[in-house]
């Protein structure tokens, strides 16, 4: 119960924020919004509020959320806006205004997503220390002298205070010797290793190659609460790493370089909501944080009925100075719902199929 709760409030907060981008943006530039609503399908509860009478609503399938702004689509069922009326629908819009209020939606998701990881770092977070666990055989390390327990606290004199920065220094290497100033119980020791070329599994599951020495973390941790400078850029930092996997994944599940079973759904979220929050503040926000970004950029894909695919129409009427055919965006986003209940129905599968394992 506990992770379809946690699932919920995820979900929840994201698509909240990600609705009310549209929202604030529409407003903004003078649309009245006829519906805010969290979740598809039959209206559960509500409230109509406003001098425009705004219905915000919750609605009953919880998997996403919209904004139904005045004038947003031909519907056959809709009498004709009258003039007065015609100034604060979406269509009349000039094409610029219409590309901010859909880009609002994954913008906000974006903005969030830092805001929540500059909150996780000011909450504090647990560094790894550059404290050694583990010394493989035959590899560099051990040839030069290193010991489990042995803390490096600097390389080539730049000083080394956390082992995803030992981490890196030796991968960017290129195969220099680096000069270890390592602390033991009985005094400093400085040795000199060099890197060594291996193959490893990233995290795509792909074989690279990349330069190591032949040690592991001994799992020392650091509680850390930065101030909000130092919050900031570590958020921003850690977004922009965040960004650069997701598009990397995105891509190489297009190229078909990752097979399509690792595409995850709501059950996959929801596990992974439960298990993040029994671990505390910091890792909900950290999880939140990779779930907006991942929602804003999906997003801003190019597929229609999408953001990406709207945003994409836009960007053809500003370039050509008349929007596209009515025919062509209906047809575009048939096709485009079709694909979208098909990768749904692949995630469902692939996450049942992750719970319930056959043979």
């Amino acid at each position: 119960m506990n992770t379809v709760l946690w699932a919920l409030v995820v979900l929840g907060v994201l698509i909240f924020v990600h609705e009310l981008g549209h929202f604030l943006v529409a407003r903004w530039v003078g649309v009245r919004v006829l519906v805010f609503s969290l979740g598809f399908g039959p209206r559960l509860a509500g409230w109509r509020w406003g001098q425009e009478q705004t219905d915000y609503r919750i609605s009953a399938v919880p998997l996403g959320g919209y904004v139904k702004m005045l004038g947003e689509s031909d519907e056959e069922d809709q009498p004709p806006l009258t003039p007065d009326e015609q100034r604060y629908s979406f269509a009349s819009q000039g094409v610029w205004s219409r590309i901010a209020i859909v880009l609002a939606g994954p913008a906000f998701n974006y903005l969030f997503a830092i805001l929540a990881l500059v909150l996780a770092f000011m909450i504090g977070v647990g560094e790894v220390l550059p404290v050694v666990g583990s010394v493989s055989k035959g590899m560099p390390a051990e040839q030069a002298g290193l010991q489990v327990g042995d803390r490096v606290v600097a390389i080539n004199e730049q000083p080394i205070t956390r082992w995803e920065v030992l981490s890196q220094t030796i991968k960017q290497s290129d195969g220099a010797p680096l000069r270890f100033t390592v602390e033991r119980p009985e005094g400093a020791l400085l040795v000199t290793i060099q890197p060594r070329v291996q193959e490893v599994t990233n995290i795509f599951g792909e074989t690279v190659r990349t330069q190591l020495v032949g040690i592991g973390p001994g799992g020392m941790t650091e509680f850390v609460q930065y101030g909000v400078v130092d919050a900031l850029m570590r958020g921003v930092q850690h977004a922009w790493r965040m960004t650069d996997m997701i598009v990397t994944g995105v891509w190489k599940l297009l190229i078909r370089a990752i097979p399509a079973d690792q595409i995850g759904g709501p059950l996959m979220i929801a596990e992974m909501a439960g298990k993040t929050a029994e671990q505390g503040a910091t890792s909900m926000l950290f999880f939140m944080a990779l779930i907006s970004i991942n929602l804003a950029i999906l997003n801003l894909l190019p597929i229609p009925v999408l953001d990406g695919g709207h945003l994409f129409f836009f960007l053809i009427e500003a370039a050509k100075g008349s929007p596209v055919s009515e025919t062509v965006r209906m047809h575009a986003n048939r096709v485009g719902m079709f694909c979208l209940v098909l990768l749904m129905a692949w995630a469902m599968k692939n996450d049942l199929t992750r719970m319930f394992p056959m043979g």
